[in-house]
């Protein structure tokens, strides 16, 4: 009994655990997936280090006897055998002022050439979004410069709006509209956009065109490429969610744009079966809808006890020969507040943007419009029903009432006022102007061909001879009525000018 107790005290400053809990090895390696033997204290979303290859490594399986990674970073030199480190530190990434205006990967480290971020903080890249009572209902508009997206399908501070439709319809144009036209903006959101496995050359004309608009001293852009490894384009609209999270814990207004969230389930579908997850639809893993909807939980108007500050979210999904009921839009459209549905068939018609509004909808609705935007849209919105509904009709028959053929004619007049071209985004005080003329002038009296020449010259007329009227929309977001006849008043003096 002696020589037990003696050998107890021995054994008793010796701690041999640590050994295997703090370093582990590779005992498998699959297409940037490692399985790790060892590492029995690791936790989960804890960052990793190989050895000789000096790569970090970011764990997402804990099994009985094994650890599931992924490699951040190039996995030419780990091989079965490489020694394997705990940093015992969460995966977080830099966040503040200093990311402005620059280019990072989804470790936000910079990828512009401008040399190193000064960050003064870290925040881990997985968060809970805030709960229910932490949040405020939506109430302030998120003007994306868009006549037909401001006016039929709003956005608000704090809202999820998904843009989704097939490939090349334009669903990029519509999110760097929003992000251009947030410099015409009193309370100027910041703005990050996700490119989630985009093309290079596709990045570098989208950061060209931010830098020539003047958007990217507000804008960060997170790049993951399709040459990157899997877990760069999962974890990159994590770090946007993160990187706008900042500026919304401190009082602060950001929208960030994912772009888009189809690549990032496809990355997650490879790393997941690769980990041996089981594939359920589509063989995508069962916890694809968790993965999308705890990062655009994250998005919400703070109540004014936690600051007030909002982050917008604009998720972008491409369809296949626009099928909406596919797996990932459904699962996508069910965890936002509305969808801007992009057509082929509008698009091939030269609707620009090609948005159904049929199939659109904004849940937050008018609550998030200008008391200005709220009561000329209002009329646009039963108006343009109308048309589609006698449009079908009329297709059948020749013989038409005259004013059935007068609210076909100003339809299709209206159709055209709500074109615009890509990187036109118009300030919401000339917006009120453009959808006011639509909705309360006899628009069919003019010729089909000027519409878009008498919309500017409207816009031109107001601006030198009713300055005010615009000043009024802008700052206080309402028309009085003496505004409103002095309008009417210079549309029809306008209109005299194409034969109307």
């Amino acid at each position: 009994m002696d020589i037990i107790e003696q050998f107890k005290k021995q054994l008793e400053g010796l701690d041999v655990s640590p050994e295997m809990e703090e370093v582990g090895e590779v005992v498998e390696i699959k297409d940037g997936v490692v399985k790790i033997s060892g590492l029995r204290g690791v936790e989960n979303f804890e960052m990793i280090e190989f050895d000789e290859a000096n790569v970090m490594g970011l764990v997402l399986n804990l099994e009985e006897y094994e650890v599931g990674a992924v490699i951040l970073g190039s996995d030419k030199n780990i091989k079965e055998g490489t020694t394997v480190k705990r940093t015992k530190k969460v995966f977080s990434v830099p966040v503040g002022e200093g990311l402005l205006g620059r280019v990072v990967d989804p470790l936000g480290r910079p990828l512009d050439g401008k040399g190193e971020i000064k960050a003064k903080e870290f925040l881990p890249l997985e968060r809970k979004g805030p709960s229910v009572i932490e949040r405020q209902p939506v109430t302030k508009p998120l003007h994306t410069g868009i006549k037909m997206v401001d006016a039929l399908i709003p956005i608000g501070r704090g809202q999820r709006e998904l843009i989704i439709g097939d490939r090349g319809l334009g669903k990029t144009a519509i999110a760097l509209d929003a992000i251009i036209n947030q410099k015409y903006e009193k309370n100027r959101p910041y703005c990050i956009y996700v490119a989630c496995g985009q093309k290079k050359a596709k990045v570098r004309r989208l950061i060209a065109t931010l830098e020539k608009e003047g958007a990217m001293e507000y804008t960060t852009v997170v790049c993951a490429f399709p040459d990157d490894p899997a877990s760069f384009i999962y974890l990159a609209p994590f770090t946007g969610a993160t990187i706008g999270e900042y500026f919304r814990d401190n009082k602060q207004d950001a929208l960030v744009v994912y772009d888009d969230l189809t690549r990032q389930a496809w990355a997650w579908r490879e790393i997941s079966l690769i980990l041996r997850r089981p594939p359920g639809r589509e063989a995508y893993p069962g916890d694809v809808f968790y993965l999308h909807s705890r990062l655009l939980e994250r998005a919400a108007m703070m109540s004014n006890e936690k600051g007030g500050g909002s982050l917008t979210a604009l998720p972008i999904i491409e369809t296949q020969a626009g099928d909406i009921s596919g797996y990932i839009p459904t699962n996508v459209i069910s965890i936002t507040d509305g969808q801007i549905f992009l057509d082929s068939t509008l698009f091939r018609k030269e609707q620009k943007p090609a948005i159904n509004i049929g199939t659109s909808v904004s849940r937050v609705g008018s609550s998030a419009q200008l008391k200005a935007t709220k009561k000329v849209a209002g009329r646009l919105k039963l108006d343009l029903a109308q048309f589609q509904e006698l449009e079908r009709f009329s297709e059948f028959t020749e013989e038409l009432d005259p004013q059935t053929k007068k609210t076909i004619e100003k339809g299709k007049r209206m159709r055209i006022l709500l074109r615009q071209f890509d990187l036109k985004p118009l300030p919401i005080e000339k917006e009120v102007i453009v959808i006011f003329t639509g909705v309360n002038s006899d628009i069919e009296e003019v010729p089909m061909d000027k519409i878009s020449e008498f919309e500017e010259e409207v816009l031109k007329t107001v601006e030198l001879e009713a300055p005010h009227i615009l000043k009024e929309i802008k700052e206080v977001g309402e028309m009085s009525d003496k505004n409103k006849e002095s309008l009417l008043d210079l549309i029809k003096k306008v209109k005299k000018n194409y034969g109307a």
